[in-house]
C-alpha cells in the first residue's frame, strides 16, 4: 500500500505544484497587472488550492470506502486540471502577445479569464464546504508542502520494483508520474483498467462519458480510425491525450481526413499522437490554437511540411518527427519554441537546418540522425556546435564541409550526452586534399563520454591523434570502415574497455604488427568481438601469445592476401569466421569453448584440435581444400553439432556412416554433388532440413518416422522425382516448402495420416506435381501456389473435404478468367492472386461461394480488365490491389467504374495508397 498511496498523493501533487508555480510565474503576475486584473483573485486562488491539497491525502486513502469520496476526488480533479489549462491560456497569450497595448479581441479575454477564475474560486468553495459532510481531515504531508511529500517519495520510488494502479477516465499523464525518473530499478508497470473504461466507443454511455474524459489510448488493426467509429470524439471537448498505439505487425496505420481534422480541433489537448499514420502529409494550420500541447509526435507520417502557425506552441516541450522522410525543412520560426525540452529527428530527409535554432535554451534532449552536411550553410555542420545533442548522432557528407573551423565550431567534444557517433564522407567524391579532411576529423574529436565510434570512407592518410590517446577512454565500440588511404592503423592501447573492433576497407594496410597494441599488456584486455573484412593488401598479422584475453568472436572475411598469422591461443573463443582468404597458410586458434565455426576458402587452414564443444558449423566456397574437407567431416562425425550448413561447395559430402543422433538444422545450398539419395533416418533428431541446389539429388528415403521434423524444404534440385514410396512420415511437420522441382510428378502420399501438424503448404515452380490421393492434412491452415497449374486443378476435390484452411495464395496461373465454379474451399478467409499476366477477369461464379471470404489481395495482374459485373462478396472487409493498372483506374473513390462493387469494403488499398479514407 505505500507505492499505491505515494503514487495516489502524486497525482494531485504534481498538479497542484504546477498551478502554485504558474500563479507565482512572472508572466502571470504581469499579464493581471498589465491588464489591470484584481490581484487579489489570485491570492484567493492560492490559499484555495492550498486548503484542497491539505485535505487530498485523506481523501485518497479513504476513496474505495464510499462512492461519495471518489466522485469528490474526481470532481477536485477536474477543477484542478481546468485551472491549469486556464493557467497555460494566460502564459500562452503572454507568449503569443507579450506585454504589447491590448487590442479588443485581448480585451474580450482578460474579462472572460477573470470571469472563469471566479468560477474556479466557486467550485474550489463548493468542494471544500463538503469536507466536513465526507469526514475528511487536514493532513501535514511528510516534505515541502504538496505532492507525495516529495523526500520520502523519492526515497521510496527509489527502491520500489514493483507498481500496479487502477487507471480511471482520466488516464496517466507524464505530469502526475514526473517522480517515477526516481524509480530506477523499477521492473513492473502495470496499470489496469476499469471494464467500464475499457471500450468506450458504441456505448449508451460514449458521450456522456466523453464530454468528461481526459485521456485516451487505444489499439489501432489494420483498417485503421474511420470517422464513424470516432464520430463521438466531437463530445471530448476536455481531452487532454490522444495516443493510438499499433500493433507490431501493423506499424503503419490511415485516419479518416474528416477525423484528422476533428482531433486537430480538440483545444485541450496536451499529448497528441500521430505516429505510423501513413496518410498525414499536411498538418492543419489550426494546430496552433492547441495552446496546450506538450507532447506532439508525427513520426513515421506522410508529413511535407509543417506550418509556421506550430511555432506558437509556447508550451511544447516534446516533439518527435522520426522517420518522416518527406519533410525537408523545419519552419523558419521553429527557435520560437522556447519550452521545446526534447527534438527526435532520427531517420530525417532535412536538407537544411532554420536559423537561430541555438536560441532553443531548454532543450536537453536532441537526437538526429543523420545529419547531411550540406553545400550551403542552410546545413553546415557548425549548427550543431548550439544543441544539446542525446543518444545517437550520424553525421554524414562531411566531404560538403568547406572550412574545418566549421567542424570545431561543432563542438562535438562538449557534447557528453552522445552516446554513439557516426562520421561519414561520400565513397564517390573527388578525393583532392588528404590534409583537409584530415583536419576536419582531428576536430571532431567527440566527448570522453561516447561509447560507440564509426569512421566511414574517411579519405586522410592518418587517424586523428584524439583515437591513440587517453581521450575516448570510455569507447566500448570502435569501426573504421573504408578508409582506404590511412597507411597506418591507429594504436588503441588507451582503449581499455573496448569490447567490440571492426576495421574494413583498408587497402594500404599490408602488416598489423605491434605498432597497433603499442606492446601494452592492457591493449584489447576487454576486447569480445574483432572483425576485419575486404584488406586487399594485408599479407601478414603478427601476434603474440596472450593477445585478447577476453575474445569471444573473431572474423577474418576477403582478406585475399593474408597468409598469417592467427592468434594461436584464444581461450574463451566461440565463434570464428573464416572466409575468401585463398592465400591462409596457419592454424586455427585453440579454444576449448568454440561453438560457431564458419569456413568458405579459407586455404590451407588446419584444425589441429577436436573442437567438442562445436554446435555449429557453416562450410562454403569451391576451393576448399580437400585435406581441410576431410579433417571437417571427421570433427562433424565427434561433436555434438546442432546445426550444420553446406553453401556452394560441390565436394562437401556427409558421411553417412553412423547415425547423427544430435543433429537439429541441417541446410545444404549448392553442395554434396554426389549425393543422389537423402536417407531421413540417419537424422532422426532433425527439426529443420534445407535441401536446395544439390544437382544430383533424387529422392528422399525413410524407413522410420521422423518425430522432431517442423521444417522441410527441397528447392531447385532438378533431378529430384521421389518422396518415400509409402508417404512422408513426420507427425511434427509443420511448414513444407516445395520449390522448382521439374520432374516432381506427386506430393508425397498419405499427407492426411502422416502430417497432421502441417499448417502451411508451400509450393513453387513444379509445373508437373499432382496430388496422388483425395485428402489434404486435417490442421492445414495455409497454402501458396505458384506456377502449379495441374496441382491447383488436382485439388479441386481435396479442398472441398478440408475446413481448416483458411489462407490461399495462388500465382502465375495461365487462364484469363479464374477462379472456376466450384474451384476454392469454402474455408478460405485470405485470398491472393498474384502474378498472372494472361488473367482479364475474375469468375464471379468462382467467388460467389466464399462466403468466409474476409481479404482479397490482387498482385500484378497487367491486364485484368475489371472486376465481376456481380461485384465481390460481401463479407470481404479488406481489398488490396498492386499492379493491376487497368483495374487502378476502375478503383478511384466515387469516379472509378468499379467502385459501386467496392463502396462496402472497409480498407481499399491501390498502389500502397489507401482510397477509402
Amino acid at each position: 500500500m505505500p507505492v499505491i498511496e505515494t503514487l495516489g498523493g502524486a497525482l494531485f501533487g504534481a498538479v497542484l505544484q504546477v498551478l502554485l508555480d504558474r500563479l507565482d510565474s512572472r508572466q502571470v503576475l504581469d499579464y493581471f497587472r498589465r491588464r489591470k486584473l484584481d490581484e487579489k483573485l489570485l491570492k484567493k486562488l492560492k490559499r484555495k488550492l492550498v486548503s484542497i491539497n491539505a485535505v487530498v491525502d485523506n481523501a485518497e486513502k479513504n476513496q474505495f470506502r464510499t462512492a461519495y469520496m471518489k466522485a469528490w476526488l474526481d470532481e477536485v480533479r477536474d477543477v484542478l486540471l481546468d485551472t491549469e489549462d486556464l493557467m497555460d491560456e494566460i502564459h500562452y497569450e503572454f507568449s503569443r502577445y507579450g506585454l504589447e497595448a491590448e487590442s479588443q479581441s485581448s480585451s474580450s479575454k482578460v474579462c472572460i479569464f477573470e470571469s472563469r477564475i471566479k468560477e474556479v474560486l466557486e467550485d474550489l468553495e463548493s468542494l471544500l464546504n463538503q469536507k466536513d459532510d465526507l469526514g475528511l481531515k487536514n493532513a501535514s504531508r511528510v516534505g515541502v508542502g504538496l505532492g507525495f511529500g516529495v523526500d520520502r517519495a523519492k526515497r521510496t520510488l527509489k527502491e520500489t520494483r514493483h507498481i500496479s494502479f487502477v487507471i480511471d477516465d482520466y488516464g496517466v499523464s507524464c505530469n502526475e508520474y514526473e517522480n517515477l525518473y526516481d524509480a530506477k530499478r523499477l521492473r513492473t508497470f502495470l496499470p489496469v483498467t476499469r471494464i467500464s473504461y475499457w471500450s468506450w466507443f458504441g456505448v449508451d454511455r460514449a458521450k456522456r462519458t466523453l464530454k468528461e474524459t481526459r485521456h485516451i489510448s487505444f489499439v489501432i488493426d489494420d483498417y485503421g480510425v474511420s470517422c464513424n467509429e470516432y464520430e463521438n470524439l466531437y463530445d471530448a471537448k476536455r481531452l487532454r491525450t490522444f495516443l493510438p498505439v499499433t500493433r507490431i505487425s501493423y506499424w503503419s496505420w490511415y485516419c479518416e481526413t474528416l477525423t484528422l481534422e476533428l482531433i486537430f480541433k480538440l483545444k485541450c489537448l496536451h499529448v497528441l499522437s500521430f505516429c505510423g499514420c501513413v496518410n498525414l502529409k499536411e498538418v492543419p494550420e489550426t494546430i496552433g490554437d492547441l495552446m496546450h500541447l506538450r507532447f506532439l509526435d508525427l513520426s513515421n507520417t506522410g508529413i511535407q511540411k509543417l506550418p509556421n502557425t506550430m511555432c506558437s506552441l509556447c508550451d511544447l516541450q516534446t516533439l518527435k518527427l522520426n522517420s518522416c522522410v518527406n519533410l525537408k525543412e523545419l519552419p523558419c520560426n521553429f527557435h520560437k519554441l522556447t519550452n521545446l525540452r526534447c527534438l527526435e529527428l532520427i531517420k530525417n530527409s532535412l536538407t537544411k537546418m532554420p536559423m537561430h535554432i541555438g536560441k532553443l535554451k531548454n532543450l536537453e534532449i536532441f537526437m538526429m540522425s543523420p545529419f547531411n552536411v550540406g553545400k550551403s550553410s542552410e546545413l553546415c555542420i557548425h549548427q550543431l556546435g548550439e544543441l544539446s545533442l542525446h543518444g545517437d548522432l550520424v553525421i554524414k557528407d562531411l566531404q560538403n564541409t568547406v572550412n574545418p573551423m566549421d567542424a570545431l565550431a561543432a563542438d562535438l567534444k562538449s557534447k557528453t550526452c552522445l552516446v554513439r557517433l557516426d562520421l561519414n564522407w561520400d565513397l564517390e567524391r573527388n578525393l583532392d586534399n588528404f590534409m583537409k579532411e584530415k583536419e576536419i576529423l582531428e576536430n571532431l574529436q567527440p566527448s570522453k563520454h561516447l561509447k560507440e565510434l564509426s569512421i566511414s570512407d574517411y579519405g586522410g592518410i592518418q587517424f586523428p591523434h584524439w583515437l591513440s590517446d587517453n581521450s575516448l577512454s570510455n569507447l566500448v565500440s570502435l569501426s573504421l570502415i573504408n578508409c582506404k588511404h590511412c597507411l597506418l592503423l591507429p594504436s588503441l592501447e588507451f582503449l581499455t574497455f573496448l569490447r567490440h573492433l571492426t576495421i574494413s576497407g583498408h587497402d594500404w594496410i599490408g602488416t598489423i604488427d605491434a605498432d597497433f597494441y603499442r606492446n601494452s599488456c592492457s591493449a584489447f584486455a576487454s576486447l569480445e568481438t574483432l572483425s576485419f573484412a575486404d584488406m586487399k593488401e594485408w599479407e601478414e598479422w603478427q601476434c603474440t601469445t596472450g593477445d585478447f584475453p577476453s575474445l569471444q568472436s573473431l572474423s577474418v572475411t576477403n582478406c585475399p592476401k593474408l597468409k598469417g598469422h592467427l592468434p594461436e591461443q584464444l581461450s574463451h573463443l566461440k565463434k570464428l569466421i573464416i572466409e575468401d582468404c585463398k592465400k591462409l597458410v596457419t592454424v586455427a586458434p585453440r579454444t576449448l569453448e568454440i561453438c560457431e565455426l564458419h569456413l568458405r576458402d579459407c586455404g590451407k587452414l588446419q584444425i589441429d584440435y577436436n573442437p567438442t564443444t562445436l554446435k555449429m558449423l557453416r562450410i562454403g566456397g569451391d576451393n576448399m581444400e580437400a585435406s581441410l574437407l576431410e579433417r571437417l567431416g571427421h570433427i562433424i562425425s565427434h561433436t555434438s553439432l546442432e546445426s550444420f550448413t553446406i553453401f556452394s561447395c560441390p565436394n562437401m559430402n556427409i558421411p553417412i556412416n553412423h547415425c547423427f543422433d544430435f543433429l537439429e538444422k541441417l541446410h545444404i545450398c549448392g553442395g554434396c554433388d554426389s549425393m543422389t539419395n537423402f536417407p531421413l533416418d540417419f537424422f532422426p533428431r532433425l527439426s529443420e532440413i534445407d535441401l536446395s541446389e544439390c544437382p544430383n539429388l533424387q529422392m528422399i528415403t525413410q524407413r522410420h518416422p521422423l518425430n522432431h521434423l517442423k521444417i522441410l524444404r527441397i528447392g531447385k534440385c532438378s533431378r529430384f522425382e521421389y518422396f518415400p514410396n509409402e508417404g512422408l512420415f513426420a507427425r511434427q511437420l509443420e511448414s513444407f516448402y516445395i520449390i522448382g522441382l521439374e520432374n516432381l510428378k506427386s506430393l508425397p502420399k498419405h499427407m492426411s495420416d502422416l502430417l497432421p501438424s502441417l499448417n502451411l503448404l508451400y509450393i513453387n515452380d513444379c509445373p508437373e506435381v499432382e496430388v496422388s490421393d483425395g485428402y489434404l492434412p486435417s490442421n492445414l491452415d495455409e497454402m501458396c501456389l505458384f506456377n502449379c497449374s495441374k496441382l491447383i486443378v488436382s485439388l479441386k476435390g481435396p479442398w472441398g473435404t478440408n475446413p481448416s484452411l483458411k489462407s490461399l495464395s495462388i500465382g502465375k496461373v495461365d487462364e484469363d478468367c479464374f477462379p472456376g465454379e466450384g474451384l476454392l474451399p469454402l474455408s478460405i478467409t485470405n485470398l491472393e492472386i498474384y502474378d498472372c499476366p494472361n488473367l482479364k477477369k475474375l469468375d464471379y461464379r468462382g467467388l460467389c461461394h466464399l462466403s468466409s471470404l474476409e481479404k482479397l489481395f490482387l498482385y500484378k495482374c497487367p491486364i485484368l480488365q475489371c472486376l465481376p459485373e456481380e461485384g465481390l462478396p460481401k463479407s470481404i472487409s479488406k481489398l488490396r490491389v498492386e499492379g493491376c493498372p487497368l483495374l487502378k483506374k476502375r478503383c478511384k473513390k466515387q469516379e472509378g467504374e468499379d467502385w459501386e462493387k467496392i463502396a462496402h469494403i472497409k480498407y481499399i488499398i491501390v498502389d500502397r495508397e489507401r482510397v477509402n479514407i
